[in-house]
């Protein structure tokens, strides 16, 4: 399956290769990184570990292909990613078995991303054709104390070389919603993946290698961020970063330099449960917004905030369906897999022990093998708990009792995170209110957190990240305004008595 078939080029021996200039490369540096499964933490794959010379070529051909890119026309453009599309669809089956592999993520969900990434790519396509085929035009008249002298015509024009770098959690369905915007702008994409999650990365590049696209437009280079890391977030050739992940993206801002800037940094996504809401509902988004994918999500339910007079009725709730989880092996479809590696599930630990020392009340017992932790709710959390605050990214979900909807709210702002949150309520007015007090890029209302559709705007306050994502606003982000005015030499009219004594 997975480095088989049409992929069989992408494989060197038991060592994927990387992809450069249109091919796909052993690098010189002779050496490997190894990618480990998570529920057998065992070595799964290996990938090139490029050098820094490596980087160095890559950005000079992405240099040099954009500015023929940039000049393909825009239906050219749409045309090849739609093509891209229908080839990772057609071969989601190899895609997934990686996902499953080495971030050890459910089978069908697995396969979803990967289908999820071709609607993306082809949305982004058609997006990207209505976006950029339009410009403005002005007239200097509008503003005060002007005459109609100037003629304003602008339009949208690219960047140049974009560095995408995507986290392991959705490996694939979040390098796409770089890569196609980047690509119907006009711009070239240097894609740096996760460890985990690289092997993805590979067959989902070849599938826009097969569908055609110029070479050196598409790079993808793997290795150690120690090695490369700060190498490619400083290099000069970059023109804008799009990275999803942690605190590193904090680090890769303060370097950067002036060029734009795409960040999400994570989350700890709060759901405030007032007296009214229909915990059954409730119940149910808890389960979802909190434990798929073992809550190794961004916009995953991070704190529940419920308030004190329907708190019993919830927590038995939520436990009733939390014992109805399955655990095990991502082959087998289960909701709980192992988490990505051993260090986050000794860091997940870590704040199940300081809950417990400091007097949480464990609804289920906690449980570990390796790296696969059991779900677990926490009740009676306290503020002067670490998981009150810090983003487990594992199976583990804090609830808070709450005597007033304010101490929820200045609970949410209290945070250092903004990513997204989440009301349950029936009164719309007081939903209404709480959203536009809380601190956070966006606010569902009686659904748990979600980053799609992927077309909607997607973004975070304070540490979770700068800029918005979603397939427009990533167009827009990945381009700049080009302005040319034309100047006349005596006001015009395009309708009117004297227009013809003027010319």
């Amino acid at each position: 399956m997975a480095g088989t078939g049409i992929f069989t080029d992408i494989l060197d021996g038991d060592v994927y290769k990387y992809y450069s200039d249109g091919e796909w490369k052993t690098s010189s540096s002779g050496k490997s990184v190894a990618i480990i499964n998570p529920a057998t933490r065992k070595t799964q794959y290996k990938v090139q570990a490029c050098t820094q010379e490596e980087v160095n070529k890559v950005m000079e051909m992405a240099k040099s292909a954009q500015k023929s890119w940039a000049k393909t026309p825009l239906w050219k453009r749409a045309e090849l990613l739609h093509k891209a599309a229908a080839i990772l669809k057609d071969n989601k089956a190899p895609i997934a078995e990686s996902l499953v592999k080495e971030i050890a993520k459910p089978a069908k969900d697995s396969v979803t991303e990967v289908v999820r990434s071709g609607d993306l790519i082809s949305y982004c396509a058609e997006e990207g054709v209505r976006i950029l085929g339009e410009g403005k035009f002005l007239l200097s008249d509008s503003f005060p104390g002007n005459e109609r002298t100037k003629y304003c015509l602008t339009s949208k024009i690219p960047l140049g070389v974009v560095l995408a770098i995507p986290p392991f959690n959705y490996p694939v369905n979040l390098a796409v919603s770089k890569i196609a915007p980047a690509l119907i702008a006009g711009n070239s994409l240097v894609l740096k993946p996760p460890t985990q999650g690289a092997v993805s990365c590979l067959h989902m590049v070849h599938c826009f290698h097969l569908a055609g696209f110029p070479k050196g437009l598409i790079s993808c280079i793997t290795g150690k961020g120690s090695e490369i890391g700060d190498f490619l977030t400083m290099h000069p050739a970059v023109n804008c970063i799009s990275f999803t992940g942690g605190d590193t993206g904090i680090s890769i801002s303060k370097k950067a330099g002036m060029i734009p800037l795409q960040m999400e940094l994570g989350g700890k996504d709060a759901c405030i449960v007032l007296e009214d809401a229909d915990l059954d509902l409730v119940a149910s988004n808890i389960i979802k917004g909190g434990f798929s994918y073992s809550g190794q999500r961004c916009t995953a339910v991070k704190v529940v905030l419920v308030m004190e007079s329907v708190a019993n009725e919830l927590v038995e709730k939520v436990k009733a369906k939390v014992a109805k989880l399955t655990v095990g092996p991502p082959e087998e479809n289960c909701d709980i897999t192992a988490v990505v590696s051993e260090s986050s599930a000794n860091f997940i630990e870590g704040l199940v022990m300081d809950a417990k020392d400091k007097g949480a009340t464990f609804c289920q017992e906690y449980k570990r093998q390796g790296n696969l932790i059991w779900p677990l709710l926490l009740d009676n959390v306290k503020p002067d708990m670490r998981i009150a605050w810090e983003e487990p990214f594992g199976p583990v979900l804090p609830v808070l009792r709450i005597s007033s909807v304010e101490e929820g709210i200045n609970h949410c702002n209290a945070s250092n995170f903004g990513l997204q949150g989440c009301v349950f309520t029936k009164d719309i007015n007081k939903a209404m209110l709480i959203s536009d007090a809380m601190e956070t890029g966006t606010v569902q209302i009686n659904s748990a957190p979600a980053r799609g559709p992927d077309h909607f705007p997607f973004q975070g306050l304070k540490d979770s990240g700068i800029g918005s994502q979603g397939v427009t606003n990533s167009i827009n982000l990945m381009t700049k305004v080009k302005t040319t005015v034309i100047n006349l030499p005596t006001p015009s009219y395009s309708m009117g008595e004297g227009f013809i004594s003027r010319l």
